[in-house]
């Protein structure tokens, strides 16, 4: 190889240097076979391949599917209405599968009351507008917000970023432009509490991603995460009650499998809204997931009602209602059933034993793995919570290989050397005991050598060691 080529050699990383020594000979078959030149392209790092893509046509073709595997798009203002952005998208969005959106709170979301030019709040009903902004018939402009007159007072008093929200055909040419869609990741973070009740930007902007997914072609959808997700947005992604809906809303959500939410924590004297909306969100998943995960998260630690016994939550059961709908409000809410769940996590949760229960029990068939953390009783114990696997396996045998784990701080101190000093002055100690019998020097032996052996381990190690039978916390 010519300096110059040991030269470009030396700036590349590892992987790299192998592809640029190796011959001609050996590299032309190499890179035209797709699973080897796969393989490799999966290890280099994105910086590498934007370099890559730099040096030849082929080379660039050859390392976008892997460069744009996963993108990211955070919500601002013209994010889908500048042409340049929507021409690079529709040239990379066949090689997308993992799309994060992420629509962050702020102070530009906030969407203070409408009011005319008197003074007087205006009343704004919001309709999702998807046709054409000319009449077919007479081609004259067709207002956006229902009238003119909500046009002026919308324009006049509502940020750039509230109509880039509410423009849903963007949404829709953008999504569409990513056919191969595998994993959608929803975040909203950054919502104070006192703001839970009142409309921002993000909201609009959630109503018009939700049109354009089930307006576009996705049909390789498989999972969604929310992280993190306030507890008002599953009002406006629900398929079935949200705005905009159609009777063919929730075909294209039918195909998720897969359900992440990371909610925040609904603070106690709150309305009990969010968890109906919760408890129906839910509803139009529950009978096609077969993996389910939910956490409720917050600065101060403080949880929630289990989402998977929303029904059973005497919080959310009908109260009073007007004599209007009566009888709607008197009906309760049906149970959640899962009928493909095989992998659930639940954590942060203020529960009673008889909903993990009923749970377990009533998807015994296909539930296997159940991860419960975080729980705290309000009725019960985990003795009762997990009565179903007794009658389950028709004995309790179960409860021998449960274990126990927490988190023991690892901090290595003089109390712990002292510790290493008794072992090895007990270990000489059997030792010089000949007259023992060997049974009892044997396990005493044994003994001895697991304590060592867990001294010097993992931190399992340390905290079985510091909770077993051999040493005692000092």
């Amino acid at each position: 190889m010519s300096n110059r080529s040991s030269s470009f050699a030396r700036q590349l990383p590892i992987g790299a240097k192998c592809f640029v020594t190796m011959s001609s000979s050996a590299f032309i078959p190499f890179w035209l076979c797709d699973r080897p030149r796969d393989t490799f392209l999966s290890y280099v790092p994105k910086d590498d391949l934007l370099s890559l893509r730099l040096a030849c046509y082929d080379f660039s073709v050859r390392a976008a599917p892997h460069l744009f595997k996963e993108i990211a798009v955070t919500f601002r203002e013209k994010i889908f209405t500048k042409p340049v952005r929507m021409a690079a998208l529709s040239r990379i969005g066949q090689h997308v599968q993992t799309l994060k959106f992420t629509i962050p709170h702020s102070g530009k979301t906030f969407l203070p009351p409408l009011v005319d030019t008197s003074g007087i709040e205006v009343a704004f009903i919001y309709e999702p507008y998807i046709g054409s902004a000319k009449d077919p018939v007479t081609r004259h402009s067709i207002p956006t917000y229902g009238s003119w007159e909500m046009n002026d007072l919308l324009v006049k008093q509502y940020p750039p970023l509230f109509h880039d929200a509410a423009k849903v055909p963007a949404f829709i040419q953008a999504f569409s432009a990513m056919p191969n869609l595998r994993h959608l990741e929803i975040s909203c973070p950054g919502q104070p509490s006192e703001e839970r009740q009142r409309r921002s930007v993000v909201d609009y902007a959630l109503i018009s991603l939700r049109i354009a997914v089930e307006r576009s072609n996705l049909s390789r959808l498989r999972t969604l995460s929310l992280s993190p997700i306030h507890p008002g947005a599953v009002q406006y992604l629900n398929p079935s009650l949200g705005f905009g809906v159609t009777p063919r809303s929730t075909k294209c959500w039918r195909q998720i499998r897969q359900l992440d939410i990371h909610m925040d924590t609904i603070e106690s004297g709150s309305p009990v809204d969010h968890l109906k909306f919760l408890h129906s969100y839910l509803q139009n998943f529950a009978p096609f997931l077969t993996e389910f995960n939910f956490r409720w998260q917050g600065a101060s630690g403080t949880k929630g009602p289990s989402p998977v016994s929303l029904a059973t939550e005497s919080c959310v059961q009908a109260t009073s209602c007007s004599h209007e709908c009566h009888e709607r409000c008197g009906l309760p809410l049906p149970c959640l059933r899962f009928e493909k769940l095989r992998d659930t996590e639940i954590m942060n949760i203020l529960s009673d034993s008889p909903q993990i229960k009923g749970f377990i029990r009533k998807h015994r068939r296909t539930l296997e793995s159940l991860k419960l953390n975080g729980v705290e009783f309000r009725l019960g114990d985990w003795d009762d919570a997990l009565s179903p696997l007794t009658e389950i396996s028709g004995s309790e045998k179960w409860k021998e290989t449960a274990e126990e784990v927490m988190d023991v701080p690892l901090m290595l101190s003089p109390a712990i050397f002292e510790q290493e000093q008794r072992i090895r002055d007990w270990k000489d100690h059997v030792k010089s005991r000949t007259s023992s019998s060997k049974p009892l020097q044997g396990a005493l032996h044994r003994a001895s050598a697991k304590g060592k052996e867990l001294l010097f381990g993992t931190e399992e190690h340390m905290r079985r060691l510091l909770s077993g039978s051999i040493l005692s916390w000092l």
